[in-house]
């Protein structure tokens, strides 16, 4: 059995911050768990370092169950997002360790492809709706088969989604929150028209994806799940907070716009009655905040009983650690609906090279054995930690709203 005998965690910058836990074995082999947790990072690896690392050493790498119910239930504390960001990261690396040792990719591990590549989607965003919309359309000429479209809102100076790149959103931008005003009634009276212009200009064969980011009202939710209806939208994503799962149902009652969530989720508990009561359509958790590949594996696997299927969470604020895992997963579960890919800058690149690849609107982790992605830990350790936060919201009469 390969013993761990060391485990280390890693935080680097390569033009934003990254949280990498690195296992290593009596064997030589070693693994690799992103950590990272978008304006908490420094939380999760206190609570690695000082709480779970110590307890690492000299257990069976391979009895990665067993490891991720002893960090859980031994915890006495659970869920939350830092202690499941924790969990995830020990547990990918496992999970890296294992298959690496096996000699195969990970996702032959979790029962072989279940499909030839995974849906992915890219982030068009612009100013306005032109902008936006010439956007999409050189993502469509990538290849992108489904696009994210986030516009600005006239009358507001910031809309979220919104940046000054085609392919890199960074949200966190500043040492403290920065504030942003918004206005609901401004915002919905901006995104049918977007719809519109989007169809008439990529017509039918791409899919289209919007993100609300828990901004609305369950009843101006289903409002703009109805306005948008004929544009026949992939999902509306995080359309009111989840919180309270009943929203959802009052969402269900007033339009059939498709429903996704989940992208800060931590645990199946989170999801459970929203998928049981078939209240979502697509499920947004992911490797890092939701406890790692063993304990998303359980959340598709109840999503799949009742034909909700999967969407995993995958902007810049992964690494290429959880992009690669959330790769090997979506590859192997029946009930894969789409994944998230905002790409990494070239530096991030440098610093975690990988295997996974992109071609014709689809991502296949690769054939390397485990992961198939590493950490040159000289260069990492090259950018430093940057303090940075994500942004908060305040309605125009002041009013603190959901960023």
């Amino acid at each position: 059995m390969p013993k761990i005998t060391a485990a280390r965690v890693i935080v680097t910058c390569p033009g934003r911050n990254f949280v990498t836990l690195k296992i290593e074995t009596d064997s030589g082999v070693h693994g690799l768990g992103d950590a990272t947790l978008n304006g908490r990072e420094l939380a999760v690896v206190s609570y690695l370092a000082d709480h779970v690392v110590p307890s690492l050493i000299g257990r069976d790498a391979h009895r990665i169950e067993d490891i991720w119910q002893y960090l859980y239930k031994g915890a006495y504390w659970r869920r939350g997002p830092v202690t499941m960001s924790a969990i995830a990261a020990v547990d990918t690396a496992l999970w890296d360790i294992k298959a690496k040792i096996a000699g195969l990719p990970l996702y032959q591990l979790l029962g072989g492809a279940s499909r030839e590549g995974c849906m992915v989607y890219g982030h068009a965003n612009g100013r306005d709706i032109d902008e936006t919309v010439d956007n999409a359309l050189r993502y469509q000429s990538e290849g992108y088969k489904a696009v994210r479209i986030q516009s600005g809102v006239p009358g507001l100076a910031s809309t979220y989604g919104v940046s000054g790149d085609r392919y890199f959103y960074e949200p966190a931008d500043g040492a403290l929150p920065t504030e942003n005003l918004w206005s609901t009634s401004k915002y919905l009276r901006s995104v049918p028209p977007l719809f519109e212009a989007a169809r008439d200009k990529l017509g039918w064969d791409v899919h289209l994806l919007h993100d609300v980011h828990h901004r609305l009202t369950p009843i101006e939710a289903g409002r703009l799940g109805k306005d948008l209806e004929p544009y026949r939208p992939f999902w509306l994503e995080d359309a009111t907070p989840a919180e309270n799962p009943e929203a959802f149902r009052l969402i269900r009652q007033h339009t059939t716009t498709p429903l996704a969530v989940g992208e800060i989720f931590n645990s199946v508990w989170d999801a459970k009655q929203l998928i049981e009561q078939q209240l979502i359509d697509y499920i947004r958790a992911t490797v890092v905040h939701a406890g790692g590949i063993t304990h998303l594996r359980r959340i598709a696997a109840l999503a799949d009983l009742y034909q909700v299927r999967t969407g995993c969470h995958g902007a810049t604020d992964l690494s290429p650690v959880c992009m690669a895992a959330a790769l090997h997963f979506g590859l192997s579960v029946p009930n894969f609906g789409v994944q998230e890919y905002m790409r990494h800058t070239p530096e991030t690149d440098a610093v975690f090279p990988h295997a996974y690849t992109f071609a014709n609107g689809m991502m296949h982790p690769g054939e390397a054995p485990g992961l198939g992605v590493e950490i040159d830990e000289d260069l990492a350790a090259k950018y430093e930690y940057k303090r940075a936060s994500l942004p908060v919201n305040r309605l125009e009469d002041g009013t603190m709203w959901s960023w």
